[in-house]
């Protein structure tokens, strides 16, 4: 069996989206996109530099805006902290007492927790913002200042 060249194109896009699968790497998708490019290079009847031209600088350049467009996007934080993750970041609860060490124990969601102080100073009773989790141990600061 003789295989044309936009079959050999397609080929190489179905070979690069099952290795992303595979992988989870991205960026073999931008590769599947020059060589969609390419497939379509070979369609319209171009020679087969061209249609390697075109691939590479299709593929190339799509992997070039995605990196751009990763590094542009903010950092998530990091899941003990992060809202998305966790539904307890940025619930307020009152610290009626304090221990030496900036520890307590508070009553939330129906159950004693361990808290600790994770503002700056030393704590005083009052409200507090949980601003992260640590294992069973809510880390919380002021409700004013987080």
């Amino acid at each position: 069996m003789d295989l044309d060249a936009p079959s050999l194109w397609w080929l190489a896009v179905g070979a690069l989206v099952a290795a992303e699968l595979a992988t989870g790497t991205f960026y073999l998708l931008m590769l599947a996109l020059g060589a969609a490019a390419g497939a379509m290079a070979a369609h319209a009847g171009v020679d087969s530099e061209t249609q390697v031209t075109v691939a590479a600088a299709v593929g190339g350049g799509a992997v070039v805006v995605w990196h751009f467009i990763r590094r542009l996007r903010p950092k998530r934080a990091p899941a003990e902290r992060n809202r998305d993750v966790n539904i307890d970041i940025g619930q307020r609860l009152h610290v009626t007492a304090w221990d030496a060490e900036g520890t307590a124990r508070v009553p939330y969601r129906g159950a004693s927790w361990a808290v600790r102080y994770a503002g700056d100073g030393a704590p005083a009773p009052g409200e507090y913002v949980i601003v992260a989790l640590d294992g069973n141990e809510l880390r919380v600061a002021p409700a004013g200042r987080h």
